[in-house]
């Protein structure tokens, strides 16, 4: 693995330039998977797992790595329903998403290899609702299918989606219904979250899955004569879509005066430190890591004050 892994180094090196990584990877086929490499903190040998009692049947154990204890997940059992077999021969994809780590099993790791979001695309039409797609893309003449990985999460961990009653505000409460809230995510279960969360506030929500919508969207807003950054009181964004990624959706936005007022938050599973330069860097007003429904909410009920107050 010290090939693959030295290719991680400069893994901050493309992104906010509509380009990342990933990391090609097999299950229990000769379909390739990838991953994206900004996610992926180290990759190794399965190590020896210890069982725990009532645990989710994808958790196939725990690993002690580093002085941490981290559930080992197969992916192939969550995303077919058949586990991988003699998994001393396979390998795990140490990963952090939204705040936690954990390993992904998988059967053997190829390479890492660079391209850009446009060449991402959403999963074919008639894949079903029920696949753990978030995209795919063309490697060397092979399909490569990215797993929303977000989604397999929310299958094996509990989301805790409830909002605390400190973080809300009675009079912001009153005024939410007159207001709207963008919200781009390529993710489904993303965007349920998202919707919940605004839901218990009051507000009105219109989603999009990807950046290119949205835009098509504010642009339709302009046409008509219509202010976006009246007509919404912020846009909720993914970071990590097809086509194009949510920092160059946020320059593209900054660039045009008709809309740049929009004030932009980037709802992102990637690592809190780097994400406070790359909102300086394209523009946007803030970010918050996912999934957390206080910060949500309290993001919202700022902007509904802001608004009031600016009033």
């Amino acid at each position: 693995m010290a090939g693959v892994l030295g290719g991680m180094n400069p893994r901050t090196q493309h992104v906010g330039q509509n380009r990342l990584e990933l990391l090609l990877f097999h299950l229990g086929t000769e379909q390739t998977y990838g991953i994206n490499v900004f996610k992926v903190k180290e990759v190794l040998q399965c190590p020896k797992l210890t069982l725990i009692p009532k645990r989710n049947r994808i958790v196939r154990g725990v690993a002690h790595i580093r002085g941490g204890t981290i559930p080992i997940m197969d992916l192939e059992l969550a995303t077919s329903n058949n586990e991988l077999d003699d998994i001393d021969d396979c390998y795990v994809i140490i990963t952090e998403y939204n705040m936690t780590t954990q390993g992904f099993l998988v059967r053997s790791v190829e390479k890492i290899v660079n391209l850009y979001w446009e060449d991402v695309h959403p999963p074919p039409q008639g894949s079903g609702k029920d696949n753990y797609l978030s995209a795919v893309t063309e490697v060397d003449n092979r399909l490569v299918e990215i797993i929303d990985v977000e989604k397999v999460l929310a299958k094996i961990l509990p989301q805790f989606e409830k909002i605390d009653e400190s973080v809300l505000d009675d009079e912001a409460l009153a005024e939410a219904s007159a207001h709207r809230i963008l919200v781009v995510d390529d993710s489904s279960i993303a965007r349920k979250q998202v919707k919940r969360c605004v839901d218990a506030i009051g507000c009105e929500t219109v989603i999009f899955n990807n950046a290119k919508q949205a835009l098509q969207n504010l642009e339709e807003l302009v046409a008509q004569g219509i202010e976006p950054s009246e007509h919404y009181l912020l846009m909720i964004c993914d970071v990590e879509m097809p086509e194009m990624d949510g920092y160059s959706l946020t320059e593209v936005i900054r660039d045009k005066p008709e809309f740049a007022k929009l004030y932009i938050l980037l709802h992102t599973s990637l690592s809190g430190k780097f994400n406070a330069s790359m909102v300086k860097k394209v523009g946007a007003d803030s970010f918050l890591s996912k999934f957390t429904p206080d910060g949500l909410a309290k993001c919202i009920i700022d902007r509904i004050k802001f608004k009031r107050n600016s009033g």
